[in-house]
């Protein structure tokens, strides 16, 4: 079943969607499901990314009556997939390098929640993940299947790079859309997709540094033949996973009722912990850092200045975590990473309402030659979504930011180069609703400063 941008709009506000694959007895007015009448969920994220993308999804969850001994993120150990999937490359992984460590999640879960099956959600690539490990004799672990964003079809459908995980055509995909039904009898499938506002979903391959050239696929693209198929109008890539959209339809589809409420319901004292990892040859890994410096700061949120010492100060070890660190849920704060060869990252978040072990922080980028004249440089990051113009409202030190394209978001970051006159000032940065207040700090020193969004 569909449901168009059209439909969206016109119910938001009323009554539920009618969805057939739903269980029966939706209601309007839901009472909140207890943890034992849900299943275990794991939530599975996609390519280059890590388990902290889950951070606001599982709050939600929380905020709903499901406990957080019921849920579990998978870090998958290299979350890039390679060039070609049947050759070994360094920092990357294959498909059966996917399937092997998502099984195990999957056997962990069951184990300490002692039950039969558990539900599955994924971003992106994580849906592939998901699907390989059901096709291939794990259907009988899987009640629920969520495929958020997956290009199921492919990025790109093409008679070359057979061998890509990404390629319709090639041989991965299509053996696990072979047959009459896409989906596997015995679980639940549901995908959500965008409303043309996918970067991975579009019929010109420019999205994908091909401009003028056909990709073979569409915004349909992320569909199954079998499952229920929903349309989240104009969600970007990553929001079809992570908004607050997505998790309505998330979670009625596993618990079978609406749920209670969207917000996140704050906590009166938050315990934040994470993992330090890192970015060797330039791409993104969850392999732990050790040996690195982690000093965690409250800050005036209007000036971006610490109150006061350090709250919480670390070294990581071998497995590269941090914290706990106690703070408060209305606290703005500073996350200061000294990592081994790396620039020192001064990291600045709006307040978190809830307690999350899952706060990862991994140095940024090297400076480099774009860099070499400023005097400061300052990166607005989002991780669950991209930059829309003028979808968004998005705001750099008071001016939209021009390395962020309009129309189809395809932007995640934006980065701002000071002069050495305005080393130490605050930079506030906006989107939407969410506002974050940094400084600049001098780059002759080695040092970036990124303005990271929760939302």
């Amino acid at each position: 079943m569909k449901l168009s941008r059209r439909m969206i709009l016109q119910g938001a506000g009323s009554l539920p969607f009618a969805i057939a694959s739903l269980r029966a007895g939706a209601l309007a007015q839901p009472t909140p499901a207890t943890s034992s009448e849900v299943p275990p969920i794991l939530f599975v994220h996609g390519n280059g990314d890590y388990d902290a993308l889950w951070m606001t999804t599982l709050w939600r969850m929380e905020s709903n009556g499901i406990a957080r001994e019921r849920m579990m993120a998978i870090n998958f150990t290299d979350p890039n997939a390679r060039s070609d999937d049947k050759v070994e490359q360094a920092g990357r992984s294959s498909t059966e390098d996917q399937r092997r460590e998502l099984a195990a999640a999957i056997a962990e879960l069951k184990r300490s929640t002692g039950v039969a099956r558990v539900a599955l959600v994924g971003s992106s690539r994580g849906g592939y993940a998901i699907r390989n490990v059901i096709r291939g004799g794990g259907a009988g672990d899987v009640s629920h299947a969520v495929l958020c964003g997956t290009p199921n079809h492919g990025v790109f459908a093409t008679d070359d790079q057979p061998n890509s995980e990404f390629n319709g055509r090639g041989a991965f995909l299509r053996g696990l859309n072979e047959g009459e039904s896409e989906v596997t009898p015995g679980v639940a499938f549901l995908t959500l997709r965008s409303d043309g506002m996918d970067k991975y979903a579009q019929a010109d391959g420019r999205f994908i540094g091909k401009p003028g050239t056909s990709t073979g696929v569409n915004v349909e693209g992320p569909e199954l033949k079998g499952a229920t198929n929903l349309v989240l109008g104009a969600l970007d890539h990553r929001e079809v996973a992570f908004h607050p959209r997505a998790f309505r339809e998330i979670y009625r589809f596993i618990a079978g009722r609406e749920p209670q409420r969207i917000a996140i319901v704050p906590e009166q004292s938050v315990r934040l912990s994470g993992l330090v990892t890192g970015m060797p040859g330039g791409a993104p890994t969850n392999r732990p850092v050790a040996g690195a410096t982690v000093d965690v700061f409250r800050i005036d949120p209007e000036t971006g200045e610490r109150k006061g010492s350090a709250v919480h100060s670390a070294k990581t070890g071998a497995d590269g975590r941090w914290g706990p660190a106690q703070v408060e849920p209305s606290w703005s704060l500073e996350f200061v990473l000294t990592s081994p060869d790396a620039p020192a990252t001064h990291i600045y978040r709006s307040p978190f309402p809830r307690s999350s072990d899952v706060v990862h922080l991994r140095a940024a980028r090297p400076l480099g030659l774009a860099d070499k004249d400023a005097g400061a440089v300052v990166i607005l990051s989002r991780p669950r979504g991209y930059f829309g113009l003028p979808r968004d409202v998005v705001l750099l030190d008071g001016k939209e930011p021009a390395d962020v394209k309009s129309g189809v978001p395809t932007d995640s970051t934006a980065t701002l180069r000071l002069p050495a006159g305005e080393v130490g000032r605050n930079i506030v940065v906006q989107f939407n609703e969410e506002r974050i207040v940094a400084r600049a700090w001098p780059a002759s020193e080695n040092r970036i400063a990124i303005a990271e969004l929760t939302y």
